[in-house]
C-alpha cells in the first residue's frame, strides 16, 4: 500500500475481460478481510464496490493501492454487479440479497444466513480440491455459503488423517474468539476487561455473560445466535464438505476470552498404532503448515495473518493408537479466502459481458 493514497472516483473504464463485484458489510472485520483478499488475489474486478448501513457511509477503506468511501446499501447499488459478498451479519444479509440476485448478480454468503434458501451450496474449495470433487458449472447457481472456518480446519485434517490409519473416533473441542462476533465482539471483551480490572460494571450487550478472563460454554439467554447453533452450524458444516465418508466428529465449542483466531484441540483415536512422522507427512501439504522445533508453537497469535492452519501433533500417553492435533488458524483470513475462492470458481460459468 502507497505512503499516502488519495481518494479516488469511481472506475469508468471500459469493463474489457473484468467483472464488477460488490461487498456488502465492507467495514465489517470480515468485509476489510475480503476486500484486502480480492487485491492479493488479483481478482479480475474492474469496480469494487463498498456498501454498509447508516453508521458506516462516507468512511474511507482502502482498496489495494486506493481509498474508497463506503455506500449505502440501496437496491441500485447493484445494478450491473456481477458477484456481490455479504460479509456483515443475517440480518443484513437477510435484508437485501435478493436485491443483488434479482439484478443478476452471484451471491457469496459469509453470515450463513442464506444456508436454507432454495439452490445455496455450502463450499469450501480447499476441501473439493481434497476429495477431487468437480463440481458441475450452473449458469444461474445458488448462493455460495463459505464453509465455517472452524469446520474447514476440522474437515481438512481429518481427511488427511486417514491416509496414515483409519479414525476410530474423532473428538474436538474449538476454542471461539471475540472477533467471530466482529467490531463489537471485539470491543465487548475489551470493555470488559478494562471493567474488570477498575472494578466497574460489566457490559453485557453482544454476549450477555462475562466472557473477560472466562471461558464458557454457552452465552446469556438474551445473546443470539447461542453458542449452541454455532456449534451445530460447525458440525452441520463439516459433514457437507467433508463427506459422507469422513469421521464422525464429535465437537464442543466454547468461547474464549480472546480477540481473534481460533485455536482447536483434536483428539484422535486411531484404528492402529500409527508413527508420528508417517501421520505428519500426511497431514502436512496444501493449507496446512507445521511449525519447525525452533519455530513458535500453533496459536491464535502465531495464526493471525496467516492462510494457512498451524497444527502440532503429540501422542497421548493414556490411551494406546491415540493422539493429539493442536491447530490454529485466523478466521477471518480463512474465511475470506473461501468466499475469493468461491466466486473464482463461478467466474468459469458467467460469461464476461453477461452484466453490463
Amino acid at each position: 500500500m502507497s505512503s499516502s493514497p488519495k481518494p479516488v472516483s469511481p472506475i469508468v473504464a471500459p469493463r474489457g475481460n473484468l467483472y464488477r463485484a460488490a461487498i456488502v458489510g465492507a467495514a465489517s472485520l470480515k468485509g476489510k478481510e475480503v476486500a484486502e483478499m480480492l487485491n492479493e488475489r488479483n481478482f479480475p474486478a474492474v469496480d469494487v464496490r463498498l456498501l454498509d448501513d447508516d453508521e458506516s457511509i462516507g468512511q474511507l477503506e482502502a482498496l489495494g493501492d486506493e481509498i474508497s468511501f463506503i455506500q449505502a446499501v440501496r437496491s441500485e447499488q447493484f445494478e450491473n454487479v456481477d458477484f456481490t459478498f455479504f460479509a456483515s451479519d443475517a440480518a443484513s444479509t437477510r435484508k437485501s440479497w435478493k436485491d443483488a440476485r434479482d439484478a443478476g448478480s452471484a451471491i457469496v454468503d459469509l453470515s450463513a444466513a442464506l444456508e436454507y434458501e432454495p439452490g445455496a451450496t455450502v463450499r469450501s474449495l480447499w476441501l473439493e480440491r481434497e476429495r477431487g470433487q468437480v463440481l458441475p458449472l450452473d449458469l444461474q447457481p445458488g448462493p455460495c455459503i463459505t464453509a465455517h472456518p472452524a469446520a474447514v480446519a476440522l474437515a481438512l485434517l481429518l481427511l488427511r488423517a486417514r491416509k496414515a490409519s483409519a479414525v476410530r473416533r474423532a473428538v474436538a473441542t474449538v476454542f471461539e474468539p471475540a472477533s467471530e462476533r466482529g467490531q463489537k465482539g471485539m470491543d465487548e471483551l475489551h470493555q470488559q476487561t478494562v471493567n474488570l480490572l477498575s472494578f466497574q460494571p460489566l457490559p453485557k450487550d453482544i454476549y450477555d455473560a462475562q466472557v473477560a478472563f472466562n471461558m464458557i460454554a454457552q452465552y446469556g439467554p438474551k445473546t443470539q445466535p447461542a453458542l449452541g447453533s454455532i456449534e451445530a452450524r460447525i458440525l452441520r458444516h463439516y459433514q457437507k464438505i467433508a463427506g459422507d465418508a469422513a469421521p464422525t466428529l464429535s465437537l464442543l465449542l466454547a468461547q474464549a476470552p480472546i480477540f481473534h483466531g481460533y485455536s482447536l484441540a483434536l483428539s484422535l483415536e486411531m484404528a492402529q498404532s500409527v508413527d508420528l512422522n508417517a501421520l505428519r507427512d500426511a497431514l502436512a501439504g496444501d493449507h496446512v503448515l507445521i511449525p519447525g522445533s525452533d519455530d513458535d508453537g500453533p496459536s491464535n497469535v502465531s495464526a493471525a495473518g496467516q492462510p494457512d492452519i498451524l497444527l502440532s501433533i503429540k501422542e497421548d500417553a493414556a490411551q494406546p493408537n491415540s493422539l493429539w492435533l493442536w491447530a490454529a488458524i485466523d478466521n477471518l483470513r480463512i474465511s475470506a479466502i473461501g468466499a475469493v475462492e468461491c466466486a473464482e470458481s463461478m467466474t468459469a460459468a458467467r460469461p464476461i459481458g453477461k452484466i453490463q
